[in-house]
């Protein structure tokens, strides 16, 4: 085994708060950047802050922690803590509605992100890191809409359309800041 993987793999107790504040940090970093929430006419998911901050989360911990972060976000969301965007209904109901399907995402798009950074961070791997977490974010949002549905046209109109424009610009703002901060984030973990 690699000095670097035995490293890893050592856990002492002030790793561990570390690793445990990351998770709380990043959830609460999602929590609050999914107040920011704009309604749009003609479809129930709003415009939010939450897909960049997903992605920053998966850049910055690395795809077990940034996993383990959103799975936390959505606990802390399934029990009734304010972590969802205030549009909506609160809790646990909210995972079965139209915006369902994107949370549910939300930790496997992390993990993607941090896995396909894992082995570098060219500008090229960045992009293709910050396009595959958005991709995985509408796939799981257009189904849930589409299963409520029962259309797959009315699914991706209404929940992956009226967003892709704004997502890239937000894509490539969040690749800047994993670029900026993500060597000095994986020192401290």
């Amino acid at each position: 085994m690699s000095e670097s993987r035995t490293a890893q793999l050592t856990m002492t107790p002030t790793a561990v708060a570390r690793r445990a504040l990351a998770i709380l940090g990043g959830a609460l970093f999602v929590a609050l950047a999914a107040q920011v929430a704009i309604p749009l006419p003609g479809t129930p998911v709003p415009v939010t802050l939450q897909v960049p901050a997903v992605l920053i989360v998966g850049g910055l911990l690395g795809p077990r922690l940034g996993a383990a972060c959103l799975a936390f976000y959505l606990a802390m969301g399934a029990a009734g803590l304010p972590m969802f965007a205030s549009i909506g209904v609160p809790g646990a109901a909210r995972l079965f509605g139209p915006t369902g399907g994107y949370l549910l995402a939300l930790p496997l798009a992390a993990a993607v992100v941090g896995v396909v950074l894992e082995r570098g961070r060219s500008w090229g791997r960045l992009a293709a890191a910050m396009i595959a977490g958005l991709a995985v974010v509408h796939l799981g949002g257009v189904a849930q809409l589409a299963v409520l549905t029962g259309d797959w046209a009315t699914a991706f109109a209404w929940g992956s359309v009226p967003f892709l424009l704004l997502d890239l610009l937000k894509l490539v703002v969040a690749g800047l800041i994993i670029r900026r901060l993500a060597p000095k984030t994986r020192a401290l973990l």
